[in-house]
C-alpha cells in the first residue's frame, strides 16, 4: 500500500497532491495542495514528523525522513519543507529545514538539523552536513556544500517556473488515473 498508517498517524494529503504508486508514505506525514511525490520515493515519518508544502516535488527515488529523539538528541529533527521545491532524482533529506523556492540537485545529501533559506540552489551531488545553514539566494556546491556565487534573475525566475510544470505534469498523470490523490 502506497500511504501507510503508522501507529496512531494517517499520512495526510492535500489537495490534488499526487503520490505516485510505487512510493511509500508513512505515518506522521503532511503534503501540501498540487504536490508530487514520484516513482519510488520512500517518505518515512515514523518517529518525528514531516511536512512538505505546496507545489512541491520530490523526485525518483528520494529518501525523505527524520532524526527521532533520544539521549544524543532529546528533541530530535522533524523535516520540514517549504513551498515551490524541486526535489531532484535521488535526494536524501534527513531531519533537516528546507524553506521555500529551492532546488536540491540530483544526488544531493541534506544532513541533520540544517536549515537551508528561501531561494537556494543545492548543485548536484552536494552535501549539506549536520547543522549547516545555507543563506538565502546563493548557489550551493560540493561536499561540503559551500556558497559558489549569489544566484541570477533568471535561477530566481526557474523556481516558480519549475514549480508550476512539476504541477502540470502531476496533473497529467492523475487524468491517466495513476497516483493517489
Amino acid at each position: 500500500m502506497t500511504i501507510r498508517r503508522f501507529e496512531q498517524h494517517t499520512p495526510q494529503l492535500g489537495a490534488r497532491a499526487f503520490v505516485d504508486h510505487t512510493a511509500v508514505v508513512i505515518g506522521n506525514v503532511t503534503i501540501g495542495d498540487d504536490s508530487s511525490i514520484w516513482p519510488l520515493v520512500v517518505v518515512r515519518g515514523d518517529m518525528h514528523h514531516i511536512h512538505i508544502g505546496q507545489r512541491t516535488s520530490v523526485q525518483d527515488g528520494s529518501v525523505l525522513h527524520i532524526t527521532h529523539a533520544g539521549p544524543y538528541n532529546p528533541q530530535g529533527f522533524a523535516l520540514t519543507i517549504g513551498d515551490d521545491v524541486t526535489v531532484g532524482h535521488k535526494v536524501m533529506l534527513h531531519g533537516c529545514t528546507l524553506g521555500s523556492r529551492i532546488l536540491v540537485g540530483m544526488g544531493s545529501t541534506v544532513m541533520d538539523g540544517a536549515i537551508v533559506e528561501d531561494e537556494v540552489i543545492i548543485g548536484a551531488g552536494s552535501l549539506v552536513p549536520p547543522g549547516k545553514v545555507l543563506q538565502s539566494g546563493h548557489l550551493y556546491v560540493g561536499s561540503p556544500a559551500k556558497a559558489v556565487r549569489p544566484l541570477t534573475d533568471k535561477e530566481r525566475s526557474f523556481f516558480s517556473y519549475t514549480a508550476g510544470n512539476y504541477v502540470k505534469l502531476k496533473d497529467r498523470h492523475l487524468a491517466e488515473g495513476y497516483g493517489t490523490r
